[in-house]
């Protein structure tokens, strides 16, 4: 089928602003990477296409962060900005801590986050573009020099020195034409939602309910968990399951629809098999939880060995100690991968498959850790970095280290390394990273 095209007349685009970097993505990642590059002195663009920053944390109202200690809760592994604004949210008193958790160490507020996001950017000066899509990046003499945006302005450009790709999906690095690649098996996303008067299914066993009538209202076999929103007569109910591929507008455009299909039909189903428990639908999340569509083919691939096993590197920029969890997307449940050599293949409603990846040994590694090659994207650009979930790693290394205090961290390293970088007038493969180390170090980071 040919491809049918209308032709744009070539035009001159205003130039918006001119800056040190420019961060595309507004997510915790893009925040954290833009104000530790303005901390440091840089004059910084944070570009978000929707109306706050957070993503996941926020828009997608997945309000837990895991913990920042290795996987025995001994050792710290992580600190910086994620802690930083953790204890900012206490002061407002909207957020639980869970001590020695593997699934959560925080329970917060998304909607005091957004706010809390807010001050941050401001108190940065850090110059921010809301509702301001990203359209196409600006090449010249072989240079990234700006980027295309879209916005209630209409259409213009923003100038800078150095871009970091903050956006998710790589959007900037594949529109730049850099090689980028889908794993054999994508995580499948999730649609997050707020219900009022969860408390009334006090011994009820809704997650069996859904379990046993789902195929009723045409639910996949998945798993549901949530969690109540400190401070408010609210909970976050994650149920739902959408296998479709968010890295194109037609599959996301499917997915939003379908993950709102999928809670409604969770509260009927649950209306309907236990209609003593009053609740109602009180929110849905401005986009889905999306879990992995592409990733950017970078300067190092991050493996599940590399992960499992605990290896260290001379260039790290980021621990972290979740377990690899892997959300099937060609057979039911999850499978929980540990460090200790233990792997659990949960399904529910049926008993858990237990077993060893490796044999026992003296010692187990009790975290990994993600070296700042990941970060840097082949191809001909020096002044782009990678940070967020698209960042070049394999399907069991995905799947541990995609969660949000260990991707906060590729911000961090991010924003820094664009300071150095502009600082030593080099491109970010030539970085000196003890450098780089030793200055996340010295500004907050833990950095082993």
């Amino acid at each position: 089928m040919t491809t049918q095209t209308v032709h744009e007349p070539a035009r001159d685009i205003p130039i918006a602003g001119e800056y040190d970097l420019c961060v595309l993505g507004g997510s915790c990642t893009g925040v954290f990477a833009a104000i530790r590059a303005a901390r440091l002195g840089l004059s910084v663009a944070l570009v978000e296409r929707m109306g706050c920053f957070g993503g996941v944390a926020t828009l997608s109202l997945v309000n837990i962060w895991h913990s920042p200690l290795d996987t025995v809760f001994e050792k710290p592994i992580m600190a910086g900005l994620t802690t930083e604004v953790i204890e900012r949210l206490k002061h407002r008193r909207a957020v639980t801590e869970l001590n020695k958790n593997p699934s959560s160490a925080w329970v917060f507020n998304p909607a005091e986050l957004q706010v809390e996001l807010d001050e941050l950017v401001l108190e940065n000066k850090i110059t921010p573009w809301l509702h301001t899509a990203f359209a196409a990046p600006h090449v010249e003499d072989g240079r990234l020099t700006a980027v295309i945006v879209e916005n209630k302005s209409g259409r213009s450009a923003l100038k800078a020195r150095f871009f970091i790709d903050a956006t998710g999906d790589g959007d900037l690095c594949q529109r730049l034409g850099l090689e980028t690649w889908q794993g054999a098996h994508r995580q499948p996303s999730t649609t997050c939602a707020l219900f009022e008067g969860w408390k009334n299914f006090e011994g009820v066993n809704w997650r069996q309910l859904i379990l046993e009538h789902g195929h009723e209202y045409d639910l996949p076999d998945g798993f549901s968990w949530g969690v109540p929103i400190p401070g408010a007569e609210m909970y976050m109910l994650a149920g739902t399951r959408i296998y479709e591929d968010c890295s194109d507008a037609v599959g996301l455009t499917r997915a939003e629809i379908e993950g709102r299909r999928q809670v409604r039909a969770i509260r009927d189903l649950l209306h309907k098999y236990a209609p003593q428990s009053s609740f109602t639908l009180q929110g849905l999340p401005a986009r889905l939880g999306i879990r992995e569509t592409r990733h950017v083919r970078c300067h190092y691939r991050l493996t599940g060995e590399d992960v499992l096993h605990g290896r260290p590197f001379a260039d790290a920029i980021a621990n972290g100690s979740y377990r690899v969890d892997i959300h099937h997307d060609d057979k039911p449940g999850l499978t929980f991968r540990y460090l200790d050599g233990t792997e659990v293949y949960n399904r529910p409603g049926h008993e858990s498959v237990r077993r060893r990846w490796r044999p026992e040994q003296p010692i187990d590694p009790t975290y990994y850790q993600i070296p700042y090659r990941c970060l840097i994207p082949q191809g001909p650009y020096g002044n782009l970095l990678a940070a967020g979930r698209f960042i070049d790693a394999d399907e069991q290394a995905h799947a541990a280290i995609r969660v949000m205090v260990t991707m906060n961290q590729t911000g961090e390293a991010a924003g820094t390394a664009a300071y150095l970088a502009l600082k030593n007038g080099c491109d970010a493969a030539d970085l000196d990273t003890g450098n780089l180390r030793n200055t996340l170090a010295d500004h907050g980071s833990i950095i082993l």
